[in-house]
């Protein structure tokens, strides 16, 4: 069975032939519009197309030398349980062998290969994509997921037909895993201050646990919007919405919390909102967390992603605890090996994705895992509150991850256009936003850095049809709103680049 690219639904062929969008395979995992009651966009894959995936799935781990047995799940969406078992079914047909541990976050899932000893994953979830999209997460190296090259060969498999199918594959399906998966996060964490906590779900998955997890550690919650609603009634699950995090600031200020938590739809992201009602952006909140972990291991090495805060070079307090931070490409896969590579003690991602290795976690992202590390941090400071924290680190003022629309097919042309407009502009000595330049980071599409540490980075988005810029200043909000006006003037050098989702 080798898929086609295109295919129109609501037609014998579409319920006969597999669809398989190629542009759905990301950079580290596989992203595609599956569609849903009412909506106009044409469908990027079919259910046909998923149990495609799964034969090339299951053919891929074994090629790898990874062995027959996966741990499948799903998050909650209307369809996602029926494109995990058409995923299922094509795994079986690979050969594998099955453990299917039912509803979960993300996490759960890795959690789940080392509980179960199974090397292989696949987690059917879009994140914090909106409704109609769906995806996959994978990996067969723990505590790894797949990146470019296994994404690549998954690719060609699927796409030729390339298929080993043995068949005599297994399935089995796990009872009161959630139960045995929240236990092990509590265990040994237990909060002696006393913290009210708005636990905030959007209504995603993470809504049957992040409030059970806070309450064993010893936390008064408030949850918001944790019943399972798979139509995001208020808000999409996204914890770099500025929808949901203004949400949870009303929550906060009204009931008085000390701090408010806002998990995304597969709960491997945690965002965080201060007593005061101030929105404080992940990156500046894994600075703090650096601070927290860096005076307890003296020398600590750190990852952070290149669209965050340059005070994981700078800060005072970090310099001071022996700290040192390398900066890498942004994505889940990208920092969750390079956290690995360089034995680091942790990883952040301006998008929320924290990334601990032990003593804390095991190595992967978990939004549970960052809010224990946050309660514990805070219980470690019972006479400082979170933005009496946020406000010891050094002032900076940045944007949030600002996404202009920009198809899929073309999208890494354009940045590259861009990588060579700002290259050409910094070798003829001409200025960005009225500075010299001093560096560019090309490691993942461009970070712009003027003199005065000034920076505005734009990169094409892993996983949808658009590309992302942040902007940040040590100098003024004035010389932010310069920085990412003098950007957005190059992007729209370019007629491929669209309107924003939000903006300055």
């Amino acid at each position: 069975m080798k898929p086609v690219a295109d295919l129109q639904p609501n037609t014998y062929a579409f319920e006969t032939t597999a669809l398989v969008k190629p542009t759905g395979f990301r950079e580290y995992d596989a992203r595609w519009w599956f569609g849903h009651p009412g909506s106009d966009k044409p469908p990027e894959i079919n259910l046909l197309g998923i149990q495609a995936l799964g034969m090339g799935l299951g053919t891929l781990i074994r090629r790898l030398d990874a062995g027959p047995k996966i741990v499948v799940a799903h998050d909650f969406r209307s369809y996602s349980l029926g494109i995990k078992l058409a995923l299922t079914q094509g795994l079986m047909a690979a050969g594998a062998e099955v453990k299917d541990i039912g509803l979960a976050v993300t996490p759960m899932a890795y959690f789940a290969q080392f509980a179960l000893n199974v090397p292989s994953v696949a987690m059917v979830t879009a994140s914090h994509n909106e409704n109609g999209w769906t995806g996959v997460k994978m990996g067969c190296e723990r505590p790894l997921t797949f990146g470019p090259d296994e994404m690549g060969k998954l690719r060609e498999i699927v796409l030729s037909g390339d298929f080993d199918l043995p068949g005599a594959g297994t399935y089995e399906h796990i009872e009161g895993f959630r139960e045995r998966y929240l236990d092990d996060l509590a265990e040994g964490h237990r909060i002696e201050r006393k913290l009210k906590v708005v636990a905030a779900c959007g209504n995603g998955t993470a809504g049957a646990f992040a409030p059970q997890l806070l309450e064993k550690i010893g936390c008064e919650v408030i949850p918001l919007d944790v019943e399972l609603d798979h139509t995001f009634p208020r808000y999409n699950p996204n914890p770099e919405d500025m929808t949901m995090l203004h949400a949870i600031r009303d929550a906060v200020l009204e009931l008085g919390a000390d701090v408010g938590l806002g998990f995304d739809g597969d709960g491997d992201r945690c965002g965080v909102v201060d007593s005061a009602g101030r929105e404080i952006f992940a990156d500046k909140v894994g600075v703090m967390l650096a601070r927290d972990i860096s005076a307890l291991n003296p020398d600590a090495v750190f990852v952070a992603d290149v669209k965050s805060t340059g005070l994981y070079k700078t800060d005072p307090v970090l310099t001071g605890n022996g700290a040192t931070t390398d900066y890498w490409k942004t994505g889940h896969s990208y920092i969750k090996r390079r956290v690995t590579e360089l034995g680091a003690i942790a990883g952040f991602e301006k998008s929320g994705h924290f990334f601990f290795n032990p003593p804390i976690g095991r190595g992967y992202d978990d939004g549970l895992v960052t809010a224990i590390a946050i309660c514990e941090m805070l219980d470690r400071n019972p006479g400082k509150s979170m933005g009496e924290l946020y406000d010891a680190l050094p002032m900076t003022y940045g944007s949030p991850t600002m996404s202009p629309h920009c198809d899929d097919e073309i999208k890494y042309e354009v940045v590259d256009r861009v990588i060579k407009r700002f290259t050409d502009m910094h070798e003829k000595g001409e200025q960005v936003a009225d500075h010299p330049i001093a560096e560019l980071i090309t490691v993942n599409g461009v970070r712009v850095v003027a003199d005065d540490g000034t920076w505005g980075l734009v990169r094409a988005s892993s996983n949808k049809p658009e590309l992302v810029v942040v902007v940040e200043s040590p100098v003024s909000e004035q010389r932010k709103v310069e920085m990412f006006e003098a950007v957005d003037a190059v992007l729209r050098e370019n007629d491929e680049v669209g309107a924003y989702n939000q903006t300055l």
